[in-house]
């Protein structure tokens, strides 16, 4: 009998504090668990379409987001199977959400499918933080959902080990800059990098903004019924 293929997958962007919340569950997996080889755990990121692949290849499907349940912030929901489509795309809170719903329908349309899938989403406390990390009621559920997902795939009958020391965090999937604590403590002060734009720009007379004068003339005209049939 063949093995289930599996994907472990957290997606958004760990550059808008809470959207980071699925890369930090993987991230958190791969440093306290082994797998067997076929369990692939990955870092979607933003990748959106591109995962497309990886999401046919596989059996099982357990994803990991920062999803707008319209909840309190930092509470956890579980959505499972046909329901997960429309979630991923009910309120859009950034880009990847639309194209991981992509995902989901390409491969449905292409006839490779995930058996079986689980989203393990928490709700955003805070997104427009460009620079900033997970708040502490969403970091507090990254341990919990971990646990769920363990739990999922005992259930389904694919167990994993725990490791006797977790990896590093500069073993983690992500590159070693983008490491929790790392990118916690390297954040520069406010003062120094503007969490929503910078009004020195704004202000400062040595910067000049000189748009350069169009090249055209005339105005641009273009004969759409060039046969004048109309």
């Amino acid at each position: 009998m063949d093995q289930k293929q599996v994907l472990m997958l957290g997606i958004g962007n760990v550059l808008w504090a809470d959207e980071g919340f699925g890369v930090r569950c993987i991230e958190e997996i791969n440093r306290q668990y082994v797998f067997p080889d076929n369990i692939l755990l990955m870092d979607g990121g933003t990748q959106g379409i591109y995962l497309v692949q990886h999401v046919q290849a596989c059996d099982i499907l357990v994803v990991f987001d920062a999803i707008d349940y319209g909840l309190v912030g930092g509470e956890m929901k579980l959505i499972e199977d046909e329901d997960v489509p429309n979630f991923m795309g009910a309120k859009k809170m950034s880009l990847h959400q639309t194209g991981f719903q992509e995902v989901l329908s390409t491969s449905r349309l292409l006839g490779d499918y995930p058996e079986k899938i689980l989203l393990i989403g928490v709700q955003p406390v805070e997104l427009e933080d460009f620079g900033g990390s997970l708040r502490p009621a969403v970091k507090a559920q990254i341990a919990p959902a971990v646990a769920i997902a363990i739990d999922y795939l005992q259930k389904l009958g694919i167990e994993a080990k725990q490791r006797t020391e977790p990896l590093p965090e500069l073993e983690a999937l992500s590159p070693s800059e983008l490491a929790l604590e790392q990118y916690e403590a390297g954040r520069p002060s406010e003062s120094d990098a503007c969490r929503s734009g910078d009004d020195r720009v704004l202000t400062d007379k040595e910067i000049k903004f000189d748009p350069k004068p169009s090249i055209i003339d005339q105005p641009l005209q273009v004969d759409v019924d060039h046969r004048g049939q109309y």
